[in-house]
């Protein structure tokens, strides 16, 4: 096995397609260990409905990114508290599904540390009952990578609201994320550490004869980042792969209530409907067909909004609030 340096980036977009190169480029002949640290992010799952995931006026008003990732699972919350492993190898039969190989030697390092850590589960590692390590993984031919996190000092009170959706109703075919009960490993500690001494401990356990590196070449930086330009860092990848929804969520405002119905594909609305016992001098159906078209995204909600003569259909209500009753 070889450890990959990812030069201490913790731009989450740029580690996930860090990731998805070394999965699709190196050598499968041997196996590697990659570490990241991720500034605050949502890491949304392959298979789910990233809206239905996010709590998106706190991650707008925070500046975190929301980037996909092409392991399935469930959303989970990093920052700079939390340290993410992948272990990258050829694919075999015997090793998928098979968190408790990948995850035994983190397990021994929390145990010599005084922390009871224990494998739940499927994929889970949990301390006393609360979960400390989430895991996934990906094959790619012959090819497959497990990965996961480990809390370590993460902001517990960001991890909730950024993943506390806005009430509403929505109906998709994506996966939900199954919300756990959470702790940091140092809360299990009678000293904590920093993030860089537990990825010291965790190299400890898997390198014991000492660290074998596999560098990056400049070209395959360059390569990398290629990648995270076309994917990771698009709004394509990261929303409009999302699967299919339907949205309702309904507001009383001054004028009356306003209950907004959306069919949302390929991240595009593709039908909307305002209903309510509102007054309108004007046709709401000429509303209704300026959103069709538009992305399912804040800042092309209220471009729309801003260019029609929204006092014509509701009068009294802002660009801003009806754009935030829709997104």
């Amino acid at each position: 096995m070889r450890f990959i340096d990812n030069r201490g980036i913790t731009d989450a977009q740029l580690n996930l397609a860090l990731e998805e190169w070394c999965l699709l480029n190196l050598d499968i002949d041997d196996s590697y260990l990659l570490f990241y640290v991720n500034a605050p992010s949502v890491i949304i799952g392959k298979h789910q409905n990233t809206v239905e995931e996010i709590n998106a006026d706190f991650i707008e008003e925070r500046g975190i990114t929301v980037v996909r990732r092409i392991s399935g699972g469930g959303a989970v919350y990093h920052d700079l508290g939390n340290l993410n492993f992948s272990f990258i190898t050829r694919y075999a039969p015997s090793r998928f599904n098979n968190y408790a190989e990948f995850n035994r030697p983190f397990i021994e390092a929390l145990r010599s540390l005084g922390v009871p850590a224990e494998v739940s589960g499927r994929n889970d590692i949990v301390v006393e009952g609360r979960k400390v390590s989430g895991n996934a993984q990906v094959v790619r031919g012959e090819r497959m990578f497990s990965h996961g996190t480990l809390l370590l000092h993460s902001n517990l009170d960001d991890v909730v609201l950024a993943l506390r959706v806005k009430p509403g109703k929505i109906e998709s075919k994506g996966i939900q994320s199954v919300r756990s009960r959470v702790a940091n490993i140092n809360e299990f500690l009678s000293a904590p550490v920093t993030v860089e001494e537990l990825r010291r401990r965790l190299l400890d356990h898997v390198f014991p004869g000492g660290v074998a590196e596999r560098p990056l070449s400049d070209a395959e930086w360059r390569e990398v980042e290629a990648l995270a330009d076309r994917k990771y860092r698009t709004w394509d990848w990261n929303y409009g792969e999302s699967p299919d929804f339907n949205l309702q969520r309904a507001k009383r405002f001054p004028i009356g209530e306003i209950d907004v119905r959306l069919e949302v594909t390929d991240g595009h609305i593709r039908a909307a409907r305002l209903y309510g016992d509102f007054f309108a001098r004007g046709d709401i159906t000429e509303l209704e067909g300026m959103l069709v078209g538009a992305r399912y995204a804040r800042e092309d909600i209220v471009e729309v909004l801003a260019s029609a003569p929204l006092e014509k259909y509701l009068a009294e209500v802002g660009v801003e609030e009806l754009a935030e009753l829709i997104y």
